[in-house]
């Protein structure tokens, strides 16, 4: 619609459709069932996604816009619109960005990279193949996805910035685009395929064994192994198609990475002291349920670790902005994705789409809440938020029109984490990705979508089949 328009000409444009859609939704009468406060609510939330959407303003600029409206309109107190900057999580994402530079300085990260590319770098697609697959190795032993991203980025940050692809250079599409897309999609799935792989999955078997449904380590696994074994093969192939490096084919990459690592020689010191402290620290993250730890303490001590051995240093973090900028659109958009929900208005939405299958077939019903249940994930910024919101209601609904328990909870269970990277806020392991600069938040919504698209697809048509078989 703005293609053929001078480019200051089609912003503008972009900028008071923007206005006019969110003062459209603001002024139409507040629906049955919702208070002002959650619709006005609303209204701003959702205009700052559509901004960021057709690409009116970076998702920084619509957020910081977004929580002045809300606190300057009254729709939420200074409180609970700053409520975000305080969740612990968001500092844990932070300071995974602060530890993948560590990573990169030291140069481990190089290494590290040069050995995958000497065994996997033939290709871009290889190379994308060889990260979701070592997502999918160390999951199980991960139960939050935000703390396995932040073991994942930095490998992934290295691959792409020692094949030439940077963020400051401008070369960000050349490869690294890819591996950030691939393997923030990678997420999705190595956490659906395990019940330890994200911290909702518990949870939500624990709400199904409230309600009859046993739920097991072993059954889950068995349960998502096929859809996931697919969605393996298929995603990263899709990425490659709509979303394709610059370089796609690499045939000199491995001899040229051995050639690096010979010229590297021996693992030198600061090599060690950071290998030393990120394996100490995966091995905190890991056993943190077990001992009582807090994840994010955990990144603290590793971060200052760094800093006294001068490998992260305060002059680095003067020149990490992107972290800072991450920090503030993030804590604001889920900030406001909480009150949606404690206003009401997640849970209304649920219910409208609970109640308006009420009479169909069951195999309709079940297909029209597993769809909703993944579309309605554009307003959470929590998977975790989502499940406990929703799964009851919708689990409720299904079994009353006869849909299987056992295959409706499953395949909710699922859906909370394969919809994850519908939108750059949909997970808080998405955020880390998003905020490397290698990835812009609308190319999220396009691509995201369309995986996500794939993986309800395959879940809705394979993943049934063969929860009917196992079940």
């Amino acid at each position: 619609m703005f293609k053929q328009l001078p480019k200051r000409t089609k912003q503008n444009l972009k900028l008071t459709t923007v206005l006019l859609f969110g003062l459209l939704i603001w002024f139409i009468p507040v629906p049955e069932g919702l208070t002002a406060q959650a619709w006005h609510l609303f209204a701003v939330f959702i205009t700052a996604i559509f901004a960021v959407i057709i690409n009116a303003m970076p998702i920084f600029t619509s957020s910081i816009l977004a929580l002045a409206t809300v606190v300057l309109t009254g729709t939420l107190s200074t409180k609970q619109a700053y409520s975000g900057f305080s969740e612990d999580f968001i500092l844990l994402i932070i300071v995974a960005f602060l530890i993948a530079r560590g990573v990169i300085k030291s140069g481990l990260g190089k290494r590290i990279a040069f050995l995958i590319i000497k065994k996997f770098g033939t290709s871009s697609l290889k190379l994308g193949y060889s990260v979701v697959a070592a997502d999918m190795f160390i999951s199980p032993a991960f139960p939050s996805n935000t703390a396995r991203s932040g073991v994942l980025f930095p490998i992934v940050n290295a691959l792409a910035a020692d094949s030439g692809s940077k963020v400051t250079d401008g070369t960000r599409k050349k490869l690294g685009a890819f591996l950030m897309m691939t393997s923030m999609a990678g997420i999705t799935l190595s956490s659906t395929l395990w019940l330890t792989a994200m911290a909702a999955n518990p949870a939500g078997a624990k709400m199904a064994k409230e309600v009859g449904i046993e739920i097991t380590y072993g059954s889950w696994a068995m349960a998502a192994s096929l859809p996931v074994l697919i969605l393996f093969v298929l995603v990263p192939w899709v990425i490659f198609k709509i979303y394709p490096p610059e370089i796609k084919e690499t045939p000199d990459a491995p001899k040229i990475a051995e050639e690096a690592l010979e010229k590297m020689g021996p693992v030198h010191r600061n090599e060690w002291i950071m290998a030393g402290t990120f394996i100490g620290m995966v091995t905190l993250w890991v056993m943190s349920t077990s001992w009582g730890l807090d994840k994010t303490a955990v990144a603290f001590l590793g971060l200052g670790v760094l800093m006294i051995t001068h490998i992260f240093t305060l002059e680095d973090l003067r020149g990490e902005g992107d972290a800072l900028g991450t920090l503030v659109w993030f804590s604001i958009l889920y900030a406001m994705s909480k009150y949606l929900n404690e206003l009401g208005f997640m849970g209304w939405v649920g219910d409208h789409i609970a109640n308006s299958v009420v009479g169909f077939s069951w195999p309709v019903v079940y297909v029209s809440l597993i769809v909703g249940y993944v579309l309605i994930h554009y307003f959470f910024v929590s998977q975790t938020a989502q499940m406990l919101a929703l799964f009851s209601v919708f689990l409720s609904v299904a079994t009353q029109a006869g849909v299987p328990p056992e295959m409706m909870a499953y395949m909710l269970l699922f859906a909370t984490n394969f919809n994850a990277i519908i939108t750059p806020q949909g997970s808080s392991a998405n955020v880390i990705y998003t905020g490397s600069g290698y990835i812009e938040p609308g190319e999220v919504y396009k691509v995201g979508g369309i995986v996500t698209l794939v993986n309800t697809v395959i879940f809705l048509t394979v993943g049934t089949a063969w929860l009917m078989l196992v079940l």
